[in-house]
């Protein structure tokens, strides 16, 4: 039985909404989806690297190279894609390249700390060239987690859970964040004092400490480095029938109305808040914290209890109602609503083929948020455009389908 759980980080500090529509039903299941093309990352939703047996993670292929060289180069494989973050992080075990090490100012180096939902992951921000299909950003920071020359992990960084700086924790080798923020956390990192949120940290010889860093400093979304194609991304995914599937193709496709193969279409436009959040409704309870999110395996949601959706026996982060039961939810859309129709099927019985990896019905309970995961976007394009970028309906951040 499958039992990988991924939760994506939401970093989300800034942000404007935009958007306009009304009403409307849930969108056709029939996307399009770009099969290649120099802005066009292939992704496959499969059991993942070795050992791994994941479920519904996105996976795709980037290679980073030491700054300035085309030849000290490495292609590395099986790196989710993640809109709930930003920023490419990659497992030290599974780079073997020697990459630049990011410092202060007084040459010391600088190490992150991403604390996910149950987990966190620590280690130094390194500089690399970076390559995604055929776009390319140079002088990128990244994060190298696990970086055997950073053991010592400072407290407040390790509060957060067990640490996932392993293939068998993490459930792939690097993660591609490419959320509708340019930096991994934004303005407030930049202070001093409590407001600072403490990704970052300064480890000179005496120990690790919290730090400020600067913008250009902080591990970026790298497709707002590009040299074009560089306003957001689009997910597209196909379908998912309901009994599950064993691996699905897809693509992530970079620029927003930058080339011919990305039109932002009629696609609507979800508002976002502050925090790049919206409302979903579901029996009659909003939930403000609510966000679409490919690094999230399920959707997950508190259930009121009397819709059948009991949870899992085994698994009791799953829902296992005795038969799928079709449910509902309400989101903006402009300035109107749409309602989202969606199955919950019986995550136990699902998980009975281990050859399956893809499931559009998978969820389970999270109270005070409504995860949009993964199942959200099987059927559908989604587009999440980078703030600030300018795109054909106006500058980012924003989402639409």
């Amino acid at each position: 039985m499958h039992r990988f759980l991924v939760f994506a980080w939401l970093g989300a500090l800034l942000c404007a909404g935009c958007g306009g529509g009304s009403t409307s039903p849930s969108p056709s299941t029939t996307p399009v989806i770009v099969a290649s093309g120099p802005n066009v990352l292939p992704m496959s939703v499969n059991l993942g690297p070795a050992n791994i047996n994941a479920d519904n993670i996105p996976y795709a292929t980037v290679t980073v190279c030491v700054p300035g060289s085309t030849t000290n180069c490495q292609t590395i494989p099986y790196i989710q894609v993640d809109t709930g973050s930003s920023g490419l992080r990659i497992l030290s075990s599974a780079l073997s390249l020697s990459l630049p090490q990011q410092t202060d100012s007084n040459g010391n180096p600088i190490v992150e700390c991403l604390q996910f939902v149950d987990s966190f992951s620590w280690g130094p921000v390194q500089m690399a060239d970076v390559q995604i299909a055929g776009e390319q950003a140079h002088g990128v920071p990244i994060q190298v987690i696990g970086a055997p020359a950073f053991p010592t992990i400072p407290s407040s960084c390790s509060s957060a859970g067990p640490s996932a700086d392993t293939l068998e924790t993490f459930g792939a080798y690097g993660l591609l964040g490419v959320s509708f923020f340019r930096q991994d956390c934004g303005s407030e990192c930049t202070f001093t004092g409590a407001s600072n949120p403490g990704f970052y940290f300064t480890c000179p010889a005496s120990g690790c400490q919290p730090a400020a860093v600067s913008l250009a400093q902080q591990v970026p979304n790298p497709v707002w480095l590009f040299s074009a194609d560089n306003n957001g991304v689009i997910v597209e995914l196909p379908s998912v029938p309901a009994a599950g599937e064993a691996t699905v193709s897809g693509s992530l496709v970079f620029g927003i109305g930058t080339q011919t193969n990305n039109p932002l279409g009629a696609a609507r436009m979800i508002p976002l808040d502050a925090y790049g959040n919206f409302t979903t409704t579901y029996q009659g309870k909003p939930y403000t914290g609510s966000f679409l999110d490919t690094g999230s395996d399920a959707l997950y949601f508190l259930d009121s209890g009397t819709t059948g959706l009991q949870l899992c026996r085994d698994a009791s982060f799953y829902y296992c109602p005795a038969s799928p039961q079709n449910q509902s939810a309400t989101i903006p859309v402009g300035s109107g609503t749409a309602a989202i129709a969606f199955s919950v099927a019986n995550a136990d019985a699902l998980f009975m083929n281990p050859a399956l990896s893809a499931f559009s019905n998978l969820a389970g309970p999270n109270a005070g948020i409504f995860d949009w995961g993964l199942p959200f976007f099987y059927g559908r394009d989604v587009f999440f455009a980078i703030e600030s970028q300018s795109t054909p309906a106006g500058p980012g951040p924003y989402v639409a389908y």
